[in-house]
């Protein structure tokens, strides 16, 4: 009997040390580049989870179109944390870097339980022009309704938004019912992301959720897809908001469908104590374009302190056709904001909606020659977003700028320019 125990023991410790060594084997390969994949393929079907993952991981480090077919039949693996890896990757291999902010990176496992931590941030999405292979969204939205774990669920709805996964809809669309928050809320920012009208009045059971996060982003997404079926229900959740938040939501998406029906209900937010919302009241009446109300745009943008409702107002009067570009014109005030890093992103977002009208993009143009390095870095993704043909030239022209930021990202702008463009 002791025999039979101390050969067990002996041929679970060499059992032991062969994973160890296989797991060695795996992440030496990474080191060797794309040319290593075909030897981590067997690694990847290895019967220890522990060999599985450093194979996915090296896979991850060595990056780039030939990880894609290997890490799309990881997706397919039982264990949630190496599905979350081959998810990280996937997105990495059309967004770069990826992998320094993705879920992955915040992976702490205790045996089979793993623990993830979500970023705050969830701005990052593919540049129009990047194209995605079919099955890498369809394995994903699979993934979303049927992945091990609830973070692994999450991340592949987040992946989706970030891959521009339209043929995912139908799939984030079920996971919307899942009762899980997170699942949920990644979906619904996926959704965002998209930008597909079509998806818009299959959320909008949840703009009364009764979960904070989930009936703010469920406002914000029915605001940019402009859903105004949906206004009805935004309104209701404004007047009956349990909380700032949902209330600075609630009036941000009505601002985002410009019904002149809420003309009264922007202008009495206009003297709210709170940034926001009177900042949204200024984009409501910036999108409802009203002439009636450039006087009151007008003093607001003189005395408001605040910068974000300053900005917002600023919008509000070039939207109503206020070009000027003097000194301390709007137009001009917003332009300088992108030189500022806490407040460039409400700047660029205004600029570029302002850049779809023709006379605003005309007013810009001259401003060129003297713009900062800030201001034509963030002018380049304002016209790559917003720009038409008779954009091409400026783009084209940035492009040789001396400063090498501006001219890479002068180059990246007009490639995503051009993939809009008929």
């Amino acid at each position: 009997m002791k025999l039979t125990i101390i050969l067990a023991l002996l041929a679970s410790l060499a059992f032991s040390q062969d994973v160890k060594q296989r797991a060695r084997a795996a992440r030496e390969l990474a080191k060797q580049g794309a040319d290593s994949i075909p030897q981590l393929l067997p690694y990847l079907s290895d019967a220890d989870v522990t060999v599985r993952i450093e194979a996915v991981k090296a896979l991850d480090e060595i990056g780039g179109p030939k990880t894609v077919d290997p890490l799309l039949r990881m997706l397919a693996d039982p264990d949630p944390e190496i599905e979350i890896r081959a998810t990280d990757g996937l997105v990495n291999a059309y967004l770069p870097g990826y992998l320094k902010t993705g879920l992955s990176g915040t992976l702490q496992r205790a045996g089979s339980s793993i623990k993830a931590k979500f970023s705050d941030s969830n701005d990052q999405i593919i540049e129009a022009y990047v194209e995605v292979r079919p099955e890498v969204i369809a394995a994903l939205g699979k993934m979303v309704r049927t992945g091990a774990g609830t973070e692994a669920r999450a991340n592949a709805a987040r992946a989706i938004g970030i891959l521009r996964g339209r043929a995912a809809i139908p799939d984030l669309i079920e996971a919307l019912h899942s009762k899980d928050n997170s699942v949920m809320f990644e979906s619904l920012n996926a959704i965002e992301k998209i930008r597909d009208p079509s998806a818009a009045p299959r959320i909008a059971f949840l703009l009364r959720d009764l979960e904070e996060k989930i009936q703010v982003a469920a406002l914000s997404t029915t605001g940019i897809l402009l859903n105004r079926e949906a206004a009805p229900d935004v309104r209701d959740a404004l007047q009956h908001a349990r909380t700032v938040k949902v209330r600075r939501a609630a009036l941000t998406a009505l601002a985002m469908l410009a019904n002149p029906a809420d003309h009264a209900i922007f202008l009495g937010y206009l003297s709210d104590k709170d940034d926001n919302l009177r900042s949204a009241a200024c984009e409501g009446l910036a999108r409802i374009k009203n002439p009636i109300d450039r006087p009151t745009l007008d003093g607001t943008f003189k005395n408001e302190h605040r910068m974000g409702p300053r900005l917002a107002a600023a919008f509000a009067l070039v939207s109503l056709g206020n070009l000027d570009t003097g000194e301390f014109s709007p137009l001009r005030y917003l332009i300088n904001t992108l030189n500022v890093k806490s407040y460039q992103g409400v700047a660029l977002a205004y600029v570029t909606e302002l850049a779809r009208d023709l006379k605003v993009r005309l007013a810009i143009y001259p401003m060129l020659p003297r713009a900062t390095r800030d201001e034509k870095i963030q002018l380049c993704v304002v016209f790559a977003r917003s720009g038409e043909k008779d954009t091409l030239s400026y783009l084209e022209t940035l492009s040789v700028d001396p400063d090498h930021d501006v001219a890479q990202e002068a180059v990246r702008s007009l490639r995503t320019l051009r993939a809009r463009l008929p």
